[in-house]
């Protein structure tokens, strides 16, 4: 029985240069067509949909649910890490204020998380929760899950076993999608598919 979930980041928002992990931005127009355009001839083959409760995620995962007749669920375990003192602000501001600190989250943000932000750890504890409970509870389905970059690189970090302090390694554009397949027999295996295996 194989299991298969759609990891989909939420397009550009007003904002999109800023550190809004939990700051509410809504998507721009050009967000909302590059979520369209990146589920086109995709729809009715997902037997759910779980989002982030962010308005960047769940505006477009009830759009999409209402248009297609796809059951929509709300998670906030798979909410974007929350940035401190850095939400809604840009790099570029923080280089001015604060570039020491910066330059250390960026080289290893494991060690140096944003002044009274969300720790990594606690974030991949919550997000990993999710992914868990979220394998159990639609097994052998096909699942949607509309989130945040963040939270799809600690996925990809989880599947790879690859050092969560290096999740920046991983680009994940607006609107991209990553494909995965659990497949369980008497052992569990995980694998990131590329577009053309899917």
């Amino acid at each position: 029985m194989t299991t298969f979930i759609d990891l989909l980041r939420h397009g550009e928002t007003e904002n999109s240069h800023r550190y809004c992990g939990s700051t509410n931005h809504p998507l721009t127009q050009l967000g909302w067509t590059q979520m369209w355009n990146a589920i086109e001839n995709k729809p009715r083959q997902w037997q759910h949909i779980i989002t982030s409760p962010l308005a960047r995620c769940a505006d477009f995962a009830q759009a999409l649910g209402q248009q297609y007749a796809i059951p929509v669920k709300q998670n906030a375990l798979i909410q974007e890490i929350h940035f401190g003192d850095w939400e809604d602000q840009s790099a570029a501001q923080l280089m001015e204020t604060d570039p020491d600190t910066l330059s250390l989250f960026w080289h290893n943000p494991l060690n140096y998380p944003p002044p009274n932000g969300e720790h990594l750890l606690d974030f991949e504890t919550r997000v990993l929760s999710a992914w868990s409970a979220i394998q159990q509870q639609f097994s052998g389905q096909k699942i949607l899950l509309i989130t945040h970059s963040g939270v799809i690189r600690i996925i990809i970090c989880h599947i790879q076993q690859h050092p969560i302090e290096r999740l920046l390694e991983f680009e994940v554009n607006h609107a991209e999608m990553k494909h995965v397949s659990i497949e369980l027999k008497e052992y569990s295996q995980t694998k990131i598919l590329s577009d053309s295996q899917v």
